[in-house]
C-alpha cells in the first residue's frame, strides 16, 4: 500500500496548478456521474487534464472527463473538477483526497459536492435532488479513513469534529435558492459506501433501518478532508436510481448517467444562486 501523500507533494501539486492558471478560486466545486457538463458554464476557464499535474491521480470512470476546470461562475473565481477519483479505482484514501489538500492550500473556503447516488428514500425518484445534511461514513468506520495515518498539523487538527460537517449557512442558502426558483429539492442523509458494485437488497433494508436517504460511492472522504482542513462543505445528491430493497430491479451505470441530464439544470440552478448569494 503506498504511503499518504505528503505535504511537499500537496504543494507541488498547487505550485503546477498556480503555473497554469493565474487565479485565487474561493469555491471548488466536485463534479459527479453525469454531471461534467455544468463545467461548460465557467468562463474565461483554463482545462488542466488530471494527468498532467503531478502525483494526481488519473480517473477511469466512465461520465468522469478527468479534468480541472479553473475560471469564473457567477462572478466567482472556481475551480471546478470535472470528474472525480474513487476509492474503488485502486487507489488510496491519501491519493483520492488529494484535490481537496490541492483547494485548502489554495486558500478555498467553501467546497461543493455533487455526486450521483442511489435513492433509499421511499419518496424519492430518479431525476430529484437530494440535500446532504449529513452522512455516514462506512468505509471510515471500518478503517478507511483519509485521515488514518500520521496527522499534519499544518493541513488540520488530529481529531477534527464533524457534528456539522454540511455547513448550516449554506444549507439554508441551498434550501432559499431552490424554493425561490421553484426547484423541489429533498433533504436527507447520505451514505458512503466504498464500491463499486451496488449494494445488494439486505444491504439497502440495513442502510435505511440505520436512517441513510441516499447511497453512493463518493463523496464522505472528500468531506471528512474539507472539514479537518477547515473548509465549509455543501453537498447536494442527484438521485440517478431508486435503490431497490426487492431483487428484481437492476441497477446500472448508464441509469446513472442518464438521469444526470435530468438532475443537472436543478443543480445548476441551485449551485449558481448560492454563488450569487456568496
Amino acid at each position: 500500500m503506498q504511503a499518504n501523500i505528503t505535504l511537499k507533494e500537496i504543494d507541488e501539486v498547487v505550485a503546477a496548478v498556480k503555473e497554469r492558471a493565474d487565479i485565487s478560486p474561493r469555491i471548488g466545486l466536485i463534479l459527479g456521474s453525469g454531471l461534467n457538463d455544468f463545467a461548460a458554464s465557467v468562463e474565461n476557464p483554463t482545462y488542466i487534464p488530471f494527468g498532467d499535474l503531478p502525483h494526481w491521480p488519473v480517473s477511469t470512470v466512465k461520465g468522469h472527463s478527468g479534468r480541472l476546470v479553473l475560471g469564473q461562475l457567477e462572478g466567482q473565481d472556481v475551480f471546478v473538477m470535472q470528474g472525480r477519483i474513487h476509492f474503488y479505482e485502486g487507489y488510496t484514501m491519501s491519493q483520492v483526497t488529494l484535490p481537496i489538500r490541492v483547494m485548502q492550500r489554495l486558500g478555498i473556503e467553501i467546497m461543493i459536492v455533487t455526486n450521483a447516488a442511489g435513492g433509499i428514500a421511499d419518496d424519492f425518484y430518479p431525476g430529484d435532488v437530494m440535500l446532504i445534511t449529513d452522512h455516514i461514513n462506512m468505509p471510515g468506520l471500518v478503517g478507511q479513513s483519509p485521515l488514518h495515518g500520521p496527522n499534519i498539523e499544518e493541513l488540520g487538527p488530529r481529531f477534527p469534529d464533524m457534528t456539522q460537517a454540511y455547513d448550516p449557512e449554506l444549507l439554508a442558502l441551498a434550501r432559499k435558492v431552490a424554493k425561490e426558483n421553484g426547484v423541489p429539492l429533498h433533504e436527507g442523509v447520505y451514505m458512503g459506501l466504498s464500491g463499486p458494485s451496488f449494494e445488494t437488497p439486505a444491504e439497502l433494508r440495513f442502510m435505511k433501518m440505520i436512517g441513510a436517504d441516499s447511497v453512493g460511492m463518493s463523496t464522505v472522504p472528500e468531506v471528512a478532508v474539507a472539514r479537518h482542513g477547515g473548509i465549509r462543505v455543501m453537498g447536494l445528491s442527484g438521485i440517478s436510481n431508486k435503490a431497490h430493497t426487492q431483487p428484481e430491479f437492476v441497477a446500472s451505470h448508464e441509469d446513472v448517467l442518464q438521469a444526470g441530464k435530468q438532475i443537472v439544470p436543478k443543480m445548476e440552478t441551485i449551485i449558481r444562486g448560492v454563488l450569487r448569494a456568496l
